[in-house]
């Protein structure tokens, strides 16, 4: 006798709506719908999670015998506020041959918002219609001017500091005052100002003022381990707890969602997920569906939900759920700055993150490839731990060129070298914009599936010269800095053919596109409300519906258009049409 299937744990209540994810995109929607009166159940495929009680704030490097040093479980770092990485025990996703995309997790409440530096950059106006300006990619089928009011409603929910610039396709927000510059900083700006590159206040979602009932940052620069006193924006801090309030909320943590289901005409029906602690399949009903499980985890989700109505999986009539994959442009270049060794001992607060940026700045018609990117500089004489002042042989290389007399060895003389080193090395990482290409997306992988026996994704990959030649003046642009700050890059120049440094696609944790937003079915996954084409029930709420990876970070823009999708939803129920 075979053995029998386990019988799915169906609820009896059926929700008004199911949030799959509970992130930037999945926080905001749950905090709009609830307030709008519409009883919600979020999913969450990891533990439950409160910055106040269980963020590392304040622990000492000596506090683990690891001083900080990153764990399988937090790959950042264990005192990161990110459970999971870019390996997951038990979910494996592939590479088709020849190709690299390293897919970032982090299952837990609030996902990525726990850990993330708060870069909170508005997409401009351009970048709603690149293909119209240039000829590349497509035009999203919104403009800046519909995003507009909802960047700004954002602005004024979360908060933000920055500085009026008054820039074309950089928009201004409603901004906070911004932390002074530190020491290097001023110096990088200097050095920026001479070379004519644009270097303004940073733009980041951290409290300078208290905003909404939420303290101001009191400088303790550790925004990436979570915060108790809510000051920096995390979904758990701003967004859950508003729509815990309303008592229309239930969040079911350790869900790993499976699949849409539909009925017969083809309405979404619910959610089938897997009880990670009991392993036990379970569906809840909703009448409306949302996903915001990180773009390539929705599209993972409706490529699953295949059913005699949808075949292809749910929402792929044509073809398109898995396509248009990009990931910001990346990679890094240190120097050492001569000027800053063996510094006046002086106080540095400020945020977990920059106090500058340098937005872009050039024309592109007159560059050899034809999107930009910005720059994020960083250094200083922060907190040392696991890995403080690793290679410093690189210091030791880069300041006898500069006739300055060594004292490398062992035991004093090295402590003598951390002391001198210390706080005289910056880094410039450049972020930039990668136009979709038809050699790069994900489908379901055939033959591999995970611990529960979810099919998993498979990553098709590949940068174009339009990013190689971006990387190239990157690695140009920031030796140039380095050089007129009178310093020496630690590393060589890399080739074309190592991409010039350019890091391994999903290395910078921005994938988006995947479940594009369109006016014609044809081409797109999503209408301009970010409703299904196929399933007016089904909606998705992350970075999936980018039409394009700007050379801003995109959680600013995945709540904003959260926002715009969850007051649709809201005007579409009220009119009985869902």
């Amino acid at each position: 006798m075979g053995v029998l299937p386990m019988q799915i744990i169906r609820s009896s209540t059926q929700y008004d709506v199911c949030i799959v994810g509970s992130g930037a995109g999945g926080g905001m929607a749950a905090k709009v719908l609830t307030e709008a009166g519409a009883n919600v159940v979020m999913l969450e495929a990891g533990p439950m999670w409160d910055p106040v009680r269980d963020s590392y704030m304040f622990s000492w490097p000596y506090d683990s015998p690891r001083r900080g040093a990153p764990t399988e479980k937090q790959q950042f770092g264990e005192f990161d506020a990110a459970f999971g990485g870019w390996t997951l025990d038990g979910e494996p996703y592939t590479n088709a041959p020849g190709t690299t995309f390293d897919w970032f997790r982090s299952r837990m409440l609030g996902g990525r918002t726990n850990h993330w530096g708060r870069i909170s950059l508005r997409f401009g106006p351009d970048d709603f219609r690149r293909k119209s300006l240039d000829g590349l990619g497509d035009d999203w089928p919104i403009t800046y001017e519909d995003m507009k009011p909802y960047y700004d409603r954002t602005d004024q929910l979360i908060g933000l500091f920055g500085s009026k610039e008054g820039l074309p396709n950089d928009p201004d927000g409603v901004f906070l005052p911004p932390p002074k510059p530190r020491c290097y900083e001023l110096l990088i700006k200097q050095a920026a100002d001479k070379l004519k590159i644009t270097c303004v206040p940073s733009r980041l979602s951290i409290l300078t003022k208290p905003l909404n009932g939420r303290a101001a940052c009191h400088y303790c620069a550790q925004c990436n381990r979570g915060c108790r006193t809510h000051s920096n924006f995390s979904s758990p801090s701003v967004l859950i707890p508003p729509a815990m309030a309303t008592k229309r909320l239930t969040i079911v943590d350790n869900a790993m969602a499976r699949e849409v289901t539909v009925d017969a005409s083809g309405l979404a029906t619910g959610v089938s997920y897997i009880d990670k602690n009991t392993s036990r399949e379970n569906h809840v009903r909703a009448r409306v569906v949302v996903l915001a499980a990180s773009a390539c985890e929705s599209a993972r989700l409706l490529l699953n939900s295949k059913s005699s109505k949808f075949p292809q999986g749910l929402g792929n009539s044509s073809g398109n759920v898995g396509k248009y994959l990009t990931d910001t442009t990346g990679l890094s270049v240190s120097g050492f700055i001569p000027k800053l060794m063996e510094n006046v001992k002086h106080n540095e607060d400020g945020v977990g993150g920059m106090h500058v940026f340098m937005p872009w700045w050039l024309d592109n018609k007159k560059l050899d490839f034809p999107r930009g990117y910005h720059i994020e500089p960083s250094g200083g004489r922060g907190m040392p731990t696991f890995g403080f002042l690793g290679g410093i042989h690189n210091h030791i290389r880069a300041q006898a060129v500069e006739k300055i007399p060594t004292r490398s060895g062992y035991g004093k003389s090295l402590k003598d070298d951390y002391r001198r080193f210390y706080g005289s090395t910056v880094n410039f990482a450049g972020r930039g914009e990668m136009i979709p290409n038809s050699d790069t997306y994900l489908d379901i992988d055939p033959a591999v599936v995970d611990k529960w026996g979810i099919p998993v994704p498979r990553f098709h990959f590949k940068f174009t010269d339009y990013e190689i030649n971006q990387a190239k003046h990157m690695q140009e642009t920031f030796r140039a800095i380095i050089a007129e700050m009178g310093g020496r890059p630690m590393t060589e120049m890399p080739t074309r053919e190592r991409l010039y440094g350019l890091a391994a696609g999903g290395r910078i944790i921005h994938e988006l596109g995947v479940t594009r937003m369109g006016n014609d079915p044809n081409t797109s996954v999503l209408n301009r409300n970010c409703q299904a084409h196929d399933c007016r029930n089904v909606f998705v709420a992350d970075a999936g519906p980018f039409v394009s990876q700007p050379d801003k970070n995109c959680t600013w823009t995945i709540l904003a258009l959260s926002m715009r999708t969850s007051e649709f939803i809201v005007a579409e129920r009220k009119a009985g049409k869902i």
